[in-house]
């Protein structure tokens, strides 16, 4: 890929052999493997046994996970927060694999609305809670750089699945609960 990015340096009229641009393909070649490291990684392997037999039948929730990802349409940074909350049935899930399967999706080329619902799904499939809500309020670059320039805006978007889809107190207990700092 560092050929590809040396050549796009010429197409905008950069000349790749500057001082400031000789390793910038080297780069930008390492970066953009980063911030799409999610491809290498499946839901199985950040779970790796962390469900656990727990009655427990009241919600759990991680608030604030923050999300630095990439719009599939322009490839620019999209980043905000995300919040993830779950009823549980029978099993209870490692804290710390919420936040790790977030960031295995906002590290692929995205949108917003894939990634919100992609986190609801997977949970609600390797879990089988009986419910799963799911929050993303993030400031795409594409809308504040570009395009309508608006530099304050936030998009929301929310994925609500079984009890949180179903039953209107426990959704709003939710958004409640986030809402509050």
């Amino acid at each position: 890929m560092i050929e590809e990015i040396r050549k796009l340096l010429v197409e905008i009229g950069e000349d790749p052999s500057r001082d400031g641009l000789v390793d910038t393909p080297a780069r930008v070649d390492r970066s953009l493997r980063y911030l799409t490291s999610g491809y290498a990684q499946d839901p199985d392997s950040i779970l790796n046994d962390a469900l656990f037999d727990v009655r427990h039948d009241e919600m759990v929730i991680v608030k604030d996970i923050e999300i630095y990802s990439l719009c599939e349409h322009h490839l620019l940074p999209f980043f905000g927060k995300c919040h993830v909350a779950y009823l549980p049935d029978e099993k209870v899930v490692g804290l710390s694999k919420i936040p790790r399967l977030v960031d295995m999706f906002a590290r692929r080329l995205q949108v917003q609305e894939r990634l919100t619902t992609e986190v609801a799904e997977t949970i609600q499939d390797k879990i089988r809670p009986r419910g799963v809500a799911v929050v993303v309020e993030a400031q795409h670059l594409c809308m504040i750089m570009r395009g309508v320039e608006e530099q304050h805006s936030v998009t929301v978007t929310s994925s609500m699945l079984g009890a949180f889809k179903s039953d209107q107190n426990t959704r709003n207990e939710f958004l409640n609960l986030i809402q509050k700092s």
